[in-house]
C-alpha cells in the first residue's frame, strides 16, 4: 500500500460522519479541530493569568481574594470564547445548538439540580464575594482558610492541614462565619478567674500589662477589662483584646493565656481551683435482728 493510499484511508476515516447537529455533520476531523481550539484557548488563558498576576496585579497591590476572583472570571471568559470559536470553526450554528440544549435542559434539569445550584452559587461567590481566597471561615464545626473557589465547590484548608471540599450552595443557603470579611480586626475574649483574696487593682494592671506585652495584640482599639461576675470561688474577669490576624486567633489566645499564668505567678495572684463543700451525716440506727414487741409494764394494783 502506497503512501497516497494510506493518506486516502486516513482521510476517509477522519471525514466519516459521526453525528449530525443542526444540519451539520460532525466528523472525527471536526472533533479533533474543536478539541485543539479549546486546548489552545485554555493555554492562552493560563498564560494571560500568569502575566497579569506577576506584573499587573502585583503593581496594583490587590488583595489575594480580588486577584483570584478576577483571574477566575477571566479564565472562564476566555474558555467560553474558545468554545464559541470552536463551534463556529467546525460549522455548527450556535442558534440551532441552543435550541437543542433548551430541549435537553427540560429532560435533564431535574437530575442536575444540585450541580446547577452549586454552579450558580459559585458565580455568586465570585461576583458578590461574601468569601474570598485567604479568608478564615467557619462552616458548621469546620474552621479553616479558603484556598480555592471553583464553579462547583470551595476548598477550605483547616488548621490541621486537612482540605475540606464544601459545595458552593452551602455558603449561599447556610450560615457561614467569615472572620476576615470587610474588616480583618477581630476581638478575643480571654476569661480568667482570680482569688477573692487578690488585690483588684493589681489584677487589672497585670492583665493590661499582658495585653500590652503581646506583640500580635493591637494597640488601637485598646485592650479592656470586664469584671463579669462573682463566682463560687473566684472573681470572673474578662480580658478583651483586638487582633488583625484572625487566622492566628488560637495561637494568640494560647500565647496570652501563658503570659497571664506567668504574670500572675510574678504578682502572687492566685487562680483558685473550683471548691465544693461535702457534708457527711451519721447513719440512722438500723435494727439487724428480728423485730420484737417490747414488754408491757405491769398495771398498778395488780397481784
Amino acid at each position: 500500500m502506497t503512501f497516497l493510499e494510506i493518506a486516502s484511508s486516513v482521510g476517509a476515516v477522519l471525514d466519516f460522519s459521526i453525528l449530525k447537529i443542526a444540519q451539520t455533520h460532525v466528523t472525527l476531523r471536526s472533533l479533533i479541530t474543536f478539541v485543539i481550539i479549546i486546548a489552545v484557548f485554555i493555554v492562552v488563558s493560563k498564560w494571560v493569568n500568569k502575566i497579569l498576576t506577576s506584573r499587573f496585579f502585583t503593581r496594583l497591590k490587590m488583595e489575594e481574594g480580588t486577584r483570584y476572583a478576577l483571574s477566575r472570571i477571566l479564565h472562564y471568559t476566555i474558555v467560553t470564547l474558545g468554545t464559541i470559536v470552536g463551534f463556529q470553526a467546525i460549522g455548527i450554528d450556535l442558534s440551532g445548538l441552543l435550541v437543542i440544549f433548551g430541549f435537553l435542559s427540560v429532560g435533564i434539569g431535574f437530575g442536575l439540580q444540585n450541580i446547577t445550584s452549586n454552579f450558580i452559587s459559585g458565580l455568586i461567590l465570585l461576583f458578590e464575594r461574601p468569601i474570598r481566597v485567604g479568608d478564615r471561615v467557619t462552616v458548621g464545626d469546620t474552621e479553616g482558610d479558603v484556598t480555592e473557589i471553583n464553579m462547583r465547590s470551595t476548598t477550605i484548608r483547616t488548621v490541621n492541614n486537612i482540605s475540606y471540599i464544601v459545595p458552593n450552595a452551602e455558603f449561599i443557603s447556610g450560615t457561614v462565619i467569615n472572620w476576615s470579611h470587610g474588616d480583618p480586626k477581630v476581638r478575643l475574649d480571654i476569661p480568667v478567674g482570680v482569688s477573692y483574696d487578690s488585690n483588684l487593682d493589681t489584677v487589672i494592671a497585670s492583665l493590661l500589662e499582658v495585653a500590652e506585652a503581646t506583640p500580635k495584640v493591637l494597640r488601637r482599639p485598646a485592650a479592656g477589662i470586664l469584671f463579669e461576675s462573682f463566682g463560687d470561688s473566684a472573681w470572673n474577669m474578662n480580658l478583651r483584646v483586638w487582633i488583625d490576624r484572625p487566622q492566628h486567633n488560637r495561637e494568640i489566645r494560647s500565647e496570652i493565656n501563658c503570659a497571664i499564668v506567668r504574670k500572675f505567678r510574678e504578682k502572687k495572684i492566685d487562680i483558685p481551683f473550683p471548691q465544693r463543700d461535702l457534708h457527711f451525716r451519721s447513719p440512722l440506727p438500723f435494727p439487724l435482728g428480728p423485730r420484737t414487741t417490747p414488754a408491757r409494764a405491769p398495771e398498778q394494783g395488780s397481784r
